[in-house]
């Protein structure tokens, strides 16, 4: 085996170096992209119309948070959520209809048959009702955004998009995984490969001229880039039939000639201008997303697609698809590894002939052996470096070893995808979505600005910019924008109210006692209750909400994590209405 398995490592590992050349010419000699809008230029641009798609399915334990963190974050005003449900999943269509009542951006989009069917299938409604929107609301929205349930959207991500979607038909965000403890392997995997291909492999991809795959997150799609695809997949913008509708759609909108950029990966306001989020962090579920990956990327496109466009689209075509052969074989080039090293290590202790060394030495394989063996250590000094750029040098050292792991997933992912797309084909089924089950980080773990004030005052039409910045240049350095605005006459103490509760998300409203259980009422000392002036009243989905007429500071959230582990969500309510409530059941 060891012949044909070190051809195969040495093409990999050349057809691998040729990306690592191409990007250090561009990169260090030419230095492509460094011309990057300013903070200037892309607050100057104006603000078009953007629809948000999220497609759902049993994402009611997510959906509420992803909404509620970025609709406080996202520095962008002219854009709103349209969020596709299905019609048999009633848990995620009644978190949505509470978010519409709250936030007057989000829009509920039943999909009117059961699910899942595919997510292609559910984005192409959400499409639907948008239209439907636009012609009641008489509004027309230039650029279509799609985001999963777990996504943290990046304060400035809209307005980078908006600014390339006046030159580009699609605009990608890159996606950063969040960083996590180090023994969480599986999601390392994701750290390590998401670092390499968003900072180097989408990079190359754009500056040889092929086409940019689209994550299916952070992706910007112009109106007139979706029209076009609708004019040639009879009126569906999304594929239904395919498992990876994002890669289809890139690869389609660049062989009708739209261009396209990948956003190069910035660091902006104290944070890399990406969209973040938690990957599978075990081995079954990271299979099992990496199966519909496969099958969509490799197997349906080679179905659909073949091998069209130039050269240079065929050599990135070649290497979506490479994995097919190459993922298995990675495990069996592990698995001799280990045996020789084994027999290495035993053949010391006992005397005994170690074989493979003298099969190697006794033939012309040792130069090959030792030609793969540095493309694999150049391999995987490369993934470090490029792991250490965003996660630190700590976290990159464990590379090496993480990528034996991703091995494993990938074989198995490989090796099923084959099975599945197979079986399907010869039973003559659709395939269906293999659906990952997802998660949102805590509100500890959300390190993202909060959309300032001022822009939220603003937005709501409580005041102008002038009066905005007169008051950014008297403020004095001990009193707060909003109370200088409230001393200033510009703006009521209600008004006030109204644009933090907005800034955070928070939800408000009188509070039925009806609706407080005695005992989580009762679960949390009185003193803490007294002195936040925070009353418990309900425990659902893994969270205690808490509803009192204080707005939570960081230094409550601390307090209140001394006694539960669950995560809090506040509700506003009035003076009276917690006095009455903390009168009936303290």
């Amino acid at each position: 085996m060891l012949l044909p398995l070190s051809i195969w490592i040495l093409i990999s590992g050349l057809d691998d170096m040729v990306l690592d050349i191409v990007y250090a010419w561009h990169a260090i000699i030419r230095r492509s992209g460094r011309q990057l809008p300013s903070e200037t230029e892309l607050r100057d641009e104006k603000e078009a119309p953007i629809a948000i798609f999220v497609p759902l399915w049993h994402e009611h334990r997510v959906i509420a948070r992803m909404i509620e963190h970025n609709a406080a974050a996202i520095q962008y005003r002219n854009y709103r959520f349209f969020v596709g449900a299905y019609s048999n999943d009633e848990p995620t269509i009644a978190v949505v209809r509470d978010l519409e009542k709250r936030f007057d951006n989000v829009h509920l989009c039943l999909v009117p048959h059961p699910g899942p069917t595919s997510k292609a299938d559910c984005l192409n409604w959400i499409y639907e009702h948008m239209q439907l929107y636009e012609e009641r609301h008489r509004q027309h929205f230039d650029i279509v955004m799609t985001h999963d349930a777990e996504d943290i959207i990046h304060p400035a991500s809209l307005r980078w998009v908006n600014f390339y979607a006046a030159t580009h038909g699609m605009v990608q965000v890159p996606v950063v995984p969040l960083p996590t403890p180090w023994w969480k392997v599986t999601h390392g995997v994701y750290c390590d490969e998401f670092s390499e291909s968003h900072t180097k492999d989408m990079r190359v991809r754009q500056w040889t001229g092929s086409f940019v795959p689209s994550c299916g997150v952070g992706t910007g799609f112009t109106r007139t880039a979706l029209e076009r695809l609708a004019a040639v997949k009879g009126g569906k913008i999304f594929e239904p039939v395919c498992l990876t509708e994002d890669y289809e759609n890139g690869l389609s909108l660049h062989l009708l000639g739209e261009k396209q950029i990948f956003v190069p990966l910035v660091f902006r306001e104290d944070s890399f201008v990406a969209t973040r989020e938690l990957f599978p962090q075990t081995f079954c579920s990271a299979v099992k997303q990496r199966t519909r990956w496969v099958m969509g990327i490799s197997l349906q496109g080679w179905e659909r697609h073949g091998w069209q466009g130039s050269w240079v689209d065929k050599y990135w075509l070649w290497r979506d698809r490479k994995g097919l052969l190459g993922n298995p074989l990675s495990v069996l080039t592990n698995a001799i590894s280990v045996y020789a090293l084994t027999r290495w290590v035993l053949g010391n202790f006992d005397d005994s002939h170690w074989t493979f060394g003298r099969i190697v030495r006794m033939s012309h394989l040792k130069y090959l052996l030792w030609a793969t063996f540095a493309l694999g250590l150049f391999r995987l000094i490369v993934r470090a470096v490029s792991s250490a750029r965003i996660y630190g040098w700590w976290f990159a050292i464990g590379a090496p070893l993480r990528t034996w792991w991703a091995n494993g997933i990938n074989s198995l992912a490989a090796c099923n995808a084959i099975y599945r797309y197979a079986r399907a084909r010869l039973q003559k089924k659709q395939h269906v979505w293999l659906k990952t089950d997802h998660a949102y980080p805590t509100q500890s773990a959300l390190s993202g600005p909060w959309r300032k004030l001022g822009e939220v005052l603003v937005s709501l039409g409580y005041v102008t910019e002038a009066q905005l910045q007169q008051a950014l240049t008297t403020k004095p350095d001990d009193l707060r924008l909003g109370r200088h605005l409230v001393k200033l006459g510009c703006i009521k103490e209600d008004q006030l109210f109204e644009g933090v509760r907005r800034q955070q998300s928070l939800a408000a409203g009188r509070l039925s006692p009806s609706e407080v259980k005695t005992n989580v009422a009762r679960s949390l000392p009185f003193k803490v209750i007294r002195d936040w002036r925070m009353l418990p009243f309900k425990v659902e989905m893994g969270n205690l909400f808490l509803a009192g007429p204080e707005f939570p500071t960081e230094e409550m959230r601390k307090d209140l994590r001394r006694f539960t582990s669950l995560e809090i969500r506040f509700q506003l309510i009035t003076p009276a209405n917690f006095a009455e409530l903390t009168k009936e059941f303290l």
